[in-house]
């Protein structure tokens, strides 16, 4: 049978008090469209149209590779006028269609994938989704007859004492016969207070002409819409748990899933183990055997087997296996740090290639350069890449020792077996096993102090 799926996202939005549309707020690293529009495909439903509105533009862009369609709302007129705006995307199809909104991005692929079951088996020409509350607040209740079957849905303002007693609630997502759907649509009215189209009268035309109509009750949260920055918040909390909760069921020891903020798109090796305060971000992948101690930002990275790091900011970049970073370590975007390397603390990387077995142990810059291994830096090495217009590179040979406090002035190259005597500053290439130093020769100036009469 054909299926397909309208996700409703033209609303302004309001009380989230912002100037980005409420539909691309981000949960967990990704925007509430997209992770309805996600999971709604990950159910097999192929076929999705997006009912745009406010931020149409802004909407379109960030939902542009999902490989969808969309209907306008200009006006926004209600839930069922926001329907209507999408029968040309109904037209011609017989089968159902899942309507979902797109301020509601904690519902899961089993849910959509029992919803649509329920709904087909069930052989309704409608299905909502629902569920029940011990205090259903402002909610549209779920009006059910002595034996179970649905008559109506009655909106808050609308209930009697009897009514207002009801527990389940009204999602604002529905299963629909296409054709019923339509045929409902053409029926509406917006003869109310409000002077809008609201679908859920689509429920009383069908129950008027004798069709059943099904409801399929599920956990609070897989429906709870954001509507401000505070369920913004919630929904951030519940997504980050069933996250946290999925990555320790494949392997990984989180000692503070509390505190531990991983986005929806980073993958954990098994046997990993994650201490409170690390912020795992994008496309990250972090291999097996890692040990990230507290307070870790990374970002789009890729770390090997077997890495340690501590207390560090690592961007857009790769960590070989063995290797220790941090505490306080910073890698910058298009770095890569090889094999069994040790990046200290207060070592700043940009842009440069570390090789294997490579020490850059403590309080040192290098930018825009090519290390080679078992190298070692001495504590505040600086690769000084950058003249005030442009960048130049450093390359850096195999087995080379840069003494404390060196210079490296690109561009400049250092060869293999080099040693750098601390305090140097080098501007010109040094050849293959030498010792390049370039500082002023010592020169004491005996009582000196006394002249100047600086003397205790």
């Amino acid at each position: 049978m054909y299926k397909c799926a309208i996700v409703l996202a033209a609303g302004e939005g309001k009380r989230m008090n912002s100037n980005t549309p409420k539909m691309l707020h981000k949960v967990c690293g990704k925007e509430m469209i997209n992770h309805v529009i996600d999971t709604i495909r990950s159910a097999d439903i192929e076929t999705i149209d997006v009912v745009i509105g406010r931020g149409a533009e802004k909407v379109k862009k960030a939902t542009e590779d999902r490989k969808i369609s969309y209907s306008l709302q200009e006006e926004q007129l209600g839930t069922g006028h926001a329907v209507m705006c999408a029968k040309e995307f109904l037209a011609g199809h017989k089968g159902t269609v899942a309507i979902f909104v797109g301020d509601g991005p904690l519902i899961t692929e089993t849910t959509v994938r029992e919803l649509l079951d329920y709904h087909e088996k069930g052989k309704f020409k409608a299905t909502i989704l629902t569920s029940t509350m011990n205090d259903p607040g402002k909610y549209g209740r779920i009006i059910r007859s002595h034996i179970g079957e649905v008559e109506k849905i009655v909106e808050f303002k609308d209930c009697n004492p009897y009514e207002l007693a009801v527990k389940e609630i009204n999602s604002g997502m529905y299963c629909f016969n296409i054709e019923e759907l339509l045929s409902s649509l053409d029926k509406l009215n917006n003869n109310n207070a409000q002077r809008e189209y609201y679908l859920t009268d689509v429920i009383g035309i069908l129950k008027n002409q004798g069709f059943k109509v099904g409801a399929f009750d599920v956990p609070i949260e897989e429906i709870t819409a954001v509507n401000s920055k505070v369920e913004l918040a919630d929904a951030e909390l519940i997504m980050k748990a069933r996250i946290n909760r999925k990555h320790m069921e494949n392997g990984v020891t989180i000692m503070d899933p509390n505190n531990t903020y991983i986005d929806w798109s980073v993958i954990i090796g098994k046997d990993t183990i994650i201490y409170p305060g690390n912020i795992l971000q994008g496309t990250t992948i972090i291999k097996e055997n890692c040990v990230l101690y507290q307070n870790n930002r990374i970002v789009d990275s890729i770390i090997q087997n077997g890495v340690s790091v501590q207390s560090s900011v690592i961007i857009e970049s790769q960590v070989g296996e063995e290797t220790t970073v941090g505490p306080y370590a910073y890698i910058r975007p298009e770095s890569i740090i090889g094999k069994h390397a040790r990046i200290g603390d207060f070592v700043e990387i940009k842009k440069s290639t570390i090789g294997d077995n490579t020490k850059v142990s403590h309080l040192t810059y290098i930018g825009d350069a090519e290390v080679g291994s078992g190298c070692n830096f001495g504590c505040g090495t600086v690769v000084v890449n950058y003249d005030g217009k442009s960048k130049f590179k450093t390359i850096i040979g195999n087995n080379t020792f840069i003494g404390c406090n060196a210079n490296l002035v690109s561009p400049v190259k250092i060869n293999d077996n080099a040693y750098i005597a601390a305090g140097s500053t080098i501007t010109n290439e040094v050849p293959k096993n030498a010792l390049a130093i370039a500082r002023a020769r010592q020169v004491n100036i005996e009582n000196w102090v006394v002249r100047k009469g600086h003397s205790k």
